[in-house]
């Protein structure tokens, strides 16, 4: 099985303007696509740290004295990069994307092609899973999770079937979710929305909007002046965070103006958005809502 088959690899890697002796953090190794393409043009003095808090990640550590794995969330950037003894660095990749790895296990619980345990940490450690969530939360609790990061219409009422189903019998399975919730979808939309349910609850498991704006905070204070950030992003909700961060340091609301009407940014936007040609989205069919920004450190 391949791990993961990285997207838009030569344009993230572009965006980040490697200088051969930089120092270079890649913050989603995973399979270790976009780790090797910037070693790949990093000179001997150059160095490369990436994060991953799957364990399954270890495998494909790569032997190379330039390279640092570290096994922990990104959300600790600043921390760990301070450790490994580094206050700056030259360039920040992240891909946040689940890998295709983690999809393909059906026990970790990721996609809806897969009986498993209702799971989907990414860090295998973490005491919150989608059973929990499914199991725990208060109706109001999981409406807001489906409506707030599923984007979903009728999260009233999926949060009120899955309560009152609970109160019988506890939901344990991925199929027991789904044929709990199949009747109450849209027709000849099922696959879809079901598809917006996981990514809800996954989003929720592993806090992925606290932890990518905790995360990007930290960009501007790690970048050397001229250093870069290369994002993708795989829904709207990341997007529009990576976005207007790099286009004004804020996740909401406009900066404040001087007595000249200036205001001081972090970031300058670089090039446009960058999305899959239809060759690659073909070859890969997870890369078809990828989004690339890039940013450059002020």
């Amino acid at each position: 099985m391949e791990y993961h088959n990285p997207v838009l690899l030569k344009e993230t890697v572009d965006g980040l303007n490697i200088k051969p002796d930089g120092v270079y953090v890649d913050v989603t190794f995973g399979g270790g696509g976009h780790s090797r393409e910037i070693l790949s043009r990093l000179g001997e003095n150059g160095k490369l740290l990436a994060f991953d808090q799957d364990p399954d990640a270890k495998q494909n550590v790569i032997d190379d004295k330039r390279f640092t794995l570290i096994p922990e969330n990104f959300r600790f950037l600043r921390q760990f990069l301070r450790f490994y003894g580094h206050k700056t660095v030259d360039g920040v990749l992240g891909d946040f994307g689940v890998s295709s790895h983690q999809f393909d296990v059906a026990e970790r619980g990721f996609s809806t092609r897969y009986d498993s345990r209702l799971d989907m940490r990414m860090d295998q450690t973490s005491k919150l899973s989608a059973y929990e969530v499914i199991n725990e939360y208060t109706e109001e609790q999981l409406r807001s999770v489906f409506y707030q990061y599923g984007e979903l219409k009728n999260a009233p009422k999926l949060a009120r079937v899955i309560v009152e189903e609970r109160s019988v019998n506890p939901i344990e399975t991925g199929d027991q979710l789904k044929e709990l919730l199949m009747p109450h979808l849209f027709k000849h939309r099922e696959f879809k929305i079901l598809a917006q349910i996981y990514q809800a609850i996954r989003i929720e498991v592993n806090q992925e909007i606290e932890v990518l704006k905790e995360f990007l905070k930290q960009t501007e204070q790690v970048l050397e002046k001229g250093g870069r950030i290369s994002l993708i992003s795989y829904h709207s909700l990341e997007d529009r965070l990576v976005k207007r961060y790099i286009r004004n340091g804020l996740f909401e609301g406009e900066p404040e103006k001087d007595v000249f009407g200036r205001v001081e940014v972090p970031f300058k936007k670089v090039g446009k958005l960058v999305v899959p040609t239809k060759e690659e989205i073909q070859q890969n069919n997870r890369a078809r809502s990828a989004k690339l920004r890039v940013g450059e450190k002020i």
